[in-house]
């Protein structure tokens, strides 16, 4: 599976950085390839390309604020919940996002 999505937090420091790196951790042990973009104090990083969402089966927006180029996300399937959740159960979002694109390949 190939996730692609967005961590913001409101402030823009911890929070976001920190859903990264355990979405990231929990992609990577559940094999699933997995590309984040941030959306921080520092600006954006690792920004999503057309191809990047297009290519990808799912969008993961761990996200506390309105994020910038949410309409780029508008043709795909896509989970949006608080940082807090990709931050304290990763790997049940990981399944969740498993059983979402299950149930779109049988509908």
């Amino acid at each position: 599976m190939k996730i692609v999505g967005v961590c913001a937090c409101t402030v823009g420091i911890a929070h976001t950085y920190i859903a990264q790196e355990k979405l990231e951790k929990a992609a990577e042990k559940a094999g699933y390839d997995i590309h984040l973009e941030t959306q921080g104090t520092i600006g954006t990083q690792n920004e999503l390309t057309p191809e990047d969402i297009a290519d990808a089966d799912i969008a993961i927006l761990a996200i506390d604020v309105k994020i910038k180029g949410m309409e780029r996300f508008d043709k795909i399937t896509k989970m949006t919940v608080p940082t807090d959740i990709a931050i304290k159960s990763p790997n049940k979002l990981m399944e969740k996002a498993a059983q979402v694109i299950k149930q779109r390949q049988n509908a």
